[in-house]
């Protein structure tokens, strides 16, 4: 999946975790996206599309201040395991903006 939003970024293939994208700042600092975190990240732009830049650079922020991050949909179950990592979930940038995420991807067993 070609992720746009990185284009200007040095890209690293890793063999041992090919569908996970792998990036590189040039100040030497490192992340990786992985699948589904790039999808609710592109959910995130669909609903809000005027803020899509600040969430982008908070991401950005969060790897420049850690060194070492894995973007991930669920950080108790990541698909990419590295030592001296840090994990963060797309909640962890709309919170910091704060960007409300309301999920009603599925429905209540309760009427209204």
């Amino acid at each position: 999946m070609e992720q746009n939003e990185f284009k200007n970024l040095k890209k690293i293939k890793d063999s041992d975790i090919f569908t996970v994208e792998h990036y590189i700042l040039a100040s030497g600092e490192e992340f990786y996206i992985e699948p589904n975190f790039y999808t609710q990240l592109q959910g995130v732009k669909r609903i809000y599309e005027d803020k899509y830049d600040q969430v982008i650079n908070c991401l950005l922020d969060i790897v420049k201040t850690n060194k070492k991050v894995i973007f991930t949909a669920d950080f108790e179950n990541p698909v990419v395991y590295k030592k001296d990592f840090i994990y963060r979930e797309i909640l962890d940038i709309t919170d910091k903006l704060k960007i409300v995420i309301d999920d009603k991807t599925y429905e209540s067993d309760y009427g209204d």
